[in-house]
């Protein structure tokens, strides 16, 4: 049963209880990189392996994301400055325990290529935090794999 959350801006970014800050350079360059996060929704799922589905809705707005093992948000876009920041908090879950989650990719160019900094902002029951602490390195390795995965696509192009 998907339950509503706590809306919050982008400055909740900065601000969580549990913020999960995870970064990479890659070699494709930031505006390829905003175009797959911010433009191509549907795209996700043929990168990032957690993302089952993904579209955009209210003219790009807003998200549906759904992940392996059912999880599923609904989301607000809440930043979307290319090539530099893609932003979005969730608005309605099924995942136990959330009061309050944000995302932010932050891109800065590397040479050639970009630096891809994501954070995982979070607010929730103790548990709930105490859960995510606890899934820190699956979160760097599901990073790591998808951007490196979206680097690979990207370069294909």
């Amino acid at each position: 049963m998907a339950r509503r959350l706590r809306p919050v801006g982008v400055d909740f970014v900065g601000a969580a209880p549990v913020r999960l800050v995870f970064a990479r350079n890659i070699s494709a360059p930031p505006e390829q990189v905003f175009r797959a996060l911010a433009e191509d929704v549907p795209g996700w799922t043929e990168w990032f392996s957690a993302v089952t589905s993904a579209r955009a809705t209210d003219g790009g707005a807003g998200r549906e994301i759904g992940l392996r093992g059912g999880t599923r948000f609904a989301e607000t876009v809440l930043v979307a400055k290319a090539p530099e920041v893609y932003a979005y908090r969730v608005d309605t879950t099924n995942a136990p325990g959330a009061r309050a989650l944000a995302e932010e990719w932050h891109l800065v160019p590397q040479g050639t290529g970009t630096r891809v900094r994501w954070t995982f902002a979070a607010d929730g029951t103790a548990p709930f935090r105490f859960a995510l602490v606890l899934a820190r390195p699956g979160l760097k390795r599901a990073f790591r794999d998808a951007v490196t995965s979206l680097d690979r696509r990207l370069s294909t192009r």
